[in-house]
């Protein structure tokens, strides 16, 4: 794994501020996530196939494909959660065998739904379980707002691709337009955890749904996303926007 740069204002570590409404400090936030995506995972892709706030099937294939995802590759989906992503990355590559998906929550790899012949692995974005110039294509779907470290996770997503190796980030970001984002707020924290608590069997899935709006209001600038993938060596990096809230991060391994 590369070193980032410690001290270089240019890279992002953890990817908001601690939200003391759900953990008391920075060091228990990896725990209160692993508990509350283990005990929602029943839950996960019914609801969000009702609510559609993962943006639907079609639209993750078309931003893989964007990213430049091709039959053939061989792809890595990190925080697969219950396979939305890979399902999409399999049909796209032709062989389910090509796609491994890797997520440190085992209640979500217990209940993930992929094409047979797909991997899931058990590992954390930060410590890939994946050797060096693995990869022609790595994946990450509505997660960078969960991980601890965005400088490491993306020291080690350029280390497993191969040389000319893309990357594709998917995540939710906050509108700049205020109408917009006050309109995406009060769905978001209100709406969504309400119907999620009727339509689900944990009580925790209401409290999951308020907690993603409160990571995108409170998440790193895209411009400070773009920065750490360029100090993690990436070449090209870029953000292409849907809809004014879809952000899909670009980057290739260069071939040196």
């Amino acid at each position: 794994m590369q070193n980032p740069r410690a001290g270089d204002k240019n890279i992002v570590h953890a990817p908001h501020a601690p939200l003391t409404d759900y953990y008391p400090t920075e060091s228990a936030r990896r725990g209160w996530v692993a508990d509350m995506f283990n005990s929602t995972a029943p839950d996960y892709n019914r609801i969000e196939k009702i609510l559609g706030f993962g943006s639907g099937p079609w639209y993750r294939r078309q931003a893989l494909l964007r990213a430049g995802l091709r039959p053939g590759m061989k792809a890595l989906d990190v925080g697969v959660g219950t396979g939305l992503v890979a399902q999409q990355a399999a049909a796209i590559v032709g062989d389910p065998r090509n796609v491994t998906g890797v997520d440190p929550s085992p209640g979500m790899l217990e209940n993930a739904v992929v094409p047979a012949g797909v991997t899931l692995v058990a590992g954390r974005a930060e410590e890939l379980p994946f050797p060096d110039n693995s990869v022609d294509f790595l994946s990450m779907g509505y997660a960078l707002r969960h991980i601890s470290d965005l400088s490491v996770a993306f020291a080690e997503f350029h280390r497993v691709l191969k040389p000319g190796g893309r990357l594709c980030i998917l995540e939710i970001t906050c509108p700049e337009n205020r109408l917009q984002k006050a309109l995406l707020k009060g769905y978001a924290r209100h709406v969504v955890p309400m119907l999620a608590r009727l339509a689900s069997r944990s009580g925790n899935t209401s409290v999951l749904w308020r907690y993603y709006w409160d990571t995108i209001e409170a998440c790193a600038a895209p411009e400070d996303v773009l920065r750490t993938l360029q100090g993690a060596g990436f070449a090209g990096a870029g953000r292409h926007l849907e809809l004014g809230m879809f952000s899909e991060y670009q980057a290739t391994k260069g071939q040196g």
